[in-house]
């Protein structure tokens, strides 16, 4: 019996490979792979990879300006959806390239690993990774155009999906030199936006004021003609990097009176940092290569970090801040309250996924590490005020870390011995997978009792507050972690806090804020919020953080209820049930006030229920607002409210 079984197996695995031909190996010719895997390219098919293609395009053009090649970029949004970027390069060369038999203006356009940046001498610095951007803009634009001025003669061509549409024309003459660049997003691609695919324009203004401050000397223009009333700024910063620093620290309070910022050159790599201390608790940090943000740091933020460390400490040491065999300051102690920023420029970047998150050259490590430490000492020797003010903080900062460290140690000892971690408060949910697993956080014992009755107990826990937590914003890592409702908070979590937080012992994969539409629930929110931001992070980048929505009103006549969750909805509402008698309406404002069967509903029900997820557009401009709304100084917070007081709705006093 058991030959012919074997058979059989033999027969099978031959019939599987006459089914598998060279029929079936797919060559996807010039810029087909773009189309058929985009997120390769640009990261995303949704709101980044969007504007990814715009900052592919400007790219091109800061590329030019890096070398010397013009000094000024505009970019507009028009009305029918397209982009136009236009520079004052070189432009691109027009002229028959030699191997592809085509003009190099098509070959640049419409092949992938095309250009000058792969060797030649035309661009020693650029942004671009694999010679992919500009193509890659075409190859996911339903229309473009590109226009050169070359020698006094405009030229054209235009391009659908990534192929020549015609040829390359003389249309014009022209006095300069630049090249500009028209394009469409092609909605196949972006299908989530439909038809409408619309650009944000803070998010554009946002990063091109960052690539303005990277290039000393270069005026950037936005314009937004898509509006009645059209807007236009421009950027202009001849200070570089000292000036982008002064605009990251606005409204901050400052613990030293000179910037500090250095430059130099080393095996050819050219880098740039500057930094500022401010009175804050946190550290900022923003890092370049080529002008290309890396949000994930890599070796140039590395090198950085090691100068800063060991220059402070044999700073410390030398001018007796340090006890000769003491301990020295960590880099944790000397980041707080660090905002900085580090550039450099290399011949041959090596990053990290098409989307250059993250520069990994090995040579970046040593020579940012020896500019900054040489120019840093110099620094401290010529601004003692400075130095000392920033190294006595230092030493307040690991002084309240040894605190953190043993208060830490006793939360976690706690969580550990006490039922395993869970704080008694809170009702867990039976199902142990945190992927389908949810932590509802209320305040207050009667929106607790509710929740608790409401709920799916297979996969929905509750974890009661009492009151308004502490405002991390204000407080050091031990202050906090002497406070009960966070200790529990923290434990149910299942993260730990601080160096010990890892997101994969996270017990929760949806943690839902589930507060009172009132006045005391969005402060609630916004001490949660501000706690999240501060010390849990990862949690809300990997989408893990909500905001419950419970209804506003419940407006019935005779059997039939409806609930409705905004004064928009109630309004449009009544007005379509105007003529009905006995309409009453009843007004939530507590979780409390509805029953576990209304709760559940209307705020827990998965198939009902609206949730907000939080999400991180933009860092540095969160930071600023909870800086602004939960820190210490009034003034700012006061401007705050005064100009945005016409905006609040439903306010209840």
């Amino acid at each position: 019996m058991g030959s012919p079984k074997v058979k059989m197996k033999k027969q099978t695995k031959n019939k599987k490979e006459a089914t598998y031909t060279a029929k079936d190996i797919y060559v996807l010719e010039g810029l087909d792979p773009v189309r058929k895997r985009p997120g390769m390219y640009i990261g995303t098919t949704g709101t980044d990879g969007l504007h990814h293609l715009i900052y592919e395009t400007t790219d091109n053009a800061l590329d030019e300006f890096m070398m010397g090649y013009g000094d000024q970029m505009e970019i507009t949004l028009l009305p029918n959806g397209r982009v136009k970027v236009t520079d004052n390069g070189r432009g691109i060369p027009v002229d028959r390239h030699a191997q592809t038999k085509k003009s190099a203006l098509e070959t640049v356009m419409t092949t992938l690993h095309a250009g000058a940046k792969f060797g030649g001498k035309s661009y020693q610095i650029s942004g671009g990774l694999h010679g992919v951007g500009v193509s890659v803009v075409c190859a996911l634009s339903r229309w473009m155009r590109v226009e050169v001025c070359r020698q006094g003669i405009k030229y054209a061509q235009e391009y659908a999906k990534g192929k020549a549409k015609t040829k390359v024309k003389k249309i014009d003459v022209c006095k300069q030199s630049g090249t500009t660049v028209i394009f469409e997003p092609d909605p196949e691609i972006f299908k989530g936006f439909g038809e409408s695919l619309k650009f944000d324009f803070r998010k554009i203004l946002n990063h091109l004021r960052q690539q303005s401050y990277l290039i000393k000397g270069i005026k950037t223009i936005i314009r937004d003609e898509r509006l009645r009333e059209k807007k236009s700024y421009s950027f202009y910063f001849s200070g570089g990097l000292a000036s982008y620093i002064k605009y990251l620290t606005r409204g901050a309070v400052s613990r030293q009176r000179n910037i500090f910022y250095g430059q130099g050159e080393k095996n050819g790599i050219l880098v740039e940092a500057v930094f500022q201390y401010t009175q804050e608790y946190e550290c900022y940090e923003e890092s370049f290569a080529n002008n290309i943000n890396t949000g994930e740091g890599g070796t140039h933020l590395t090198g950085f970090r090691t100068a800063l460390t060991r220059t402070f400490n044999d700073y410390a040491r030398k001018n007796g801040f340090l006890k000769e065999n003491g301990e020295n300051l960590t880099g944790e102690d000397i980041r707080e309250g660090l905002t900085s920023v580090v550039s450099v420029k290399i011949k041959e970047p090596q990053f990290e996924g098409q989307t250059k998150a993250k520069l990994g050259n090995p040579e970046a490590r040593p020579a940012v590490e020896q500019v900054v430490a040489e120019t840093l000492i110099d620094w401290l020797e010529r601004n003692p005020q400075d130095a000392r003010a920033i190294i006595e903080n230092c030493l307040i900062v690991a002084k309240a870390r040894k605190a953190a460290k043993a208060a830490k140690e006793i939360v976690l000892r706690k969580g550990a011995l006490d039922g395993l971690a869970l704080p008694g408060k809170l009702a867990d949910c039976a199902s142990k997978k945190p992927e389908e697993s949810e932590l509802y956080i209320v305040e207050g014992a009667s929106a607790s009792g509710s929740c608790k009755m409401g709920r799916d107990r297979r996969f929905q826990a509750i974890l009661p507050l009492r009151g308004k937590i502490l405002n991390v914003e204000r407080a050091r890592l031990d202050k906090i972690l002497s406070s009960k409702e966070i200790k529990s908070l923290i434990i149910a979590l299942g993260t730990a806090i601080a160096e010990d937080f890892n997101i994969n012992n996270a017990r929760y994969h949806r943690i839902i804020l589930t507060l009172d539409a009132d006045i005391d629930g969005s402060h609630i929110r916004t001490l949660l919020l501000t706690f999240f931001y501060r010390y849990f992070k990862p949690l809300i980048e990997k989408g893990y953080l909500y905001i419950a929505q419970p209804p506003l009103y419940k407006i019935q006549v005779g059997k039939q209820r409806e609930y409705v969750y905004t004064e928009e909805q109630k309004i449009k509402l009544l007005k379509g049930i105007k003529k009905e008698k006995g309409i009453t309406i009843q007004r939530y404002k507590g979780l409390g006030e509805m029953n576990p069967e209304e709760l559940w509903s209307t705020t827990m029900n998965p198939k009902n229920r609206t949730l907000l997820q939080v999400t991180i557009e933009n860092v540095k401009e969160a930071d600023r607002i909870f800086d602004i709304l939960m820190g210490e100084e009034v003034l700012p917070r006061k401007k705050f409210i005064q100009t945005h007081a016409k905006q609040v709705k439903n306010l209840d006093i």
